[in-house]
């Protein structure tokens, strides 16, 4: 796992062994942080970073000047090696050691974000449901975006808040807004 731009550009990180999080490839995650950064002011973002994994989608916009990051993640391996991370690289991402559907569905979440990024497990059950909660506990901040990840056996683009998606391999952004 690499960082693809920004003050911690080319820099690797290895994941925990044994870690459940499917880290984002970096093909993806390039052509992801190219058109968001073609497109956002990172240093004045608030960004949440749902089902967080090993922390990658957040190291990048914290590497590209995001100050204001949340991380949501339960797993326990997973979260030793991003907070030593964030204490190493001084990210400065505040991190939710807390189920995704607990965080969204019991109000922890405080303020509205401008990107809201969620990588779940492809095989979670409710994946489908997640671009209606976000809407529906009001997350986003006017003219934010969601982005998801997910394979091609999900589709959104019946969704009302579908505004288009990226495909890089078995890699899919959807997004909404």
């Amino acid at each position: 796992m690499r960082i693809i731009g920004g003050r911690l550009k080319g820099h690797r990180f290895t994941p925990p062994k044994n870690t459940p999080a499917r880290p984002t490839t970096d093909m993806a995650k390039e052509g992801l942080f190219n058109m968001l950064y073609n497109t956002y002011d990172f240093s004045a973002l608030r960004v949440l970073d749902l089902f967080g994994g090993t922390g990658s989608i957040s190291y990048e916009f914290a590497s590209r000047g995001c100050n204001n990051i949340t991380l949501v993640e339960i797993d326990k391996g997973n979260l030793k090696f991003i907070h030593n991370n964030n204490q190493k690289y001084q990210l400065g991402l505040q991190i939710v050691a807390q189920d995704v559907l607990k965080f969204i569905r019991t109000g922890n979440c405080q303020q509205q974000y401008d990107i809201i990024f969620a990588g779940p497990p492809y095989a979670m059950p409710q994946l489908a449901t997640l671009p209606d909660l976000i809407f529906e506990f009001s997350l986003l901040a006017t003219d934010g975006l969601f982005i998801l990840e997910h394979n091609p056996n999900h589709k959104f683009t019946a969704h009302p808040r579908f505004t288009h998606s990226r495909n890089y391999g078995t890699t899919i952004f959807s997004f909404f807004s």
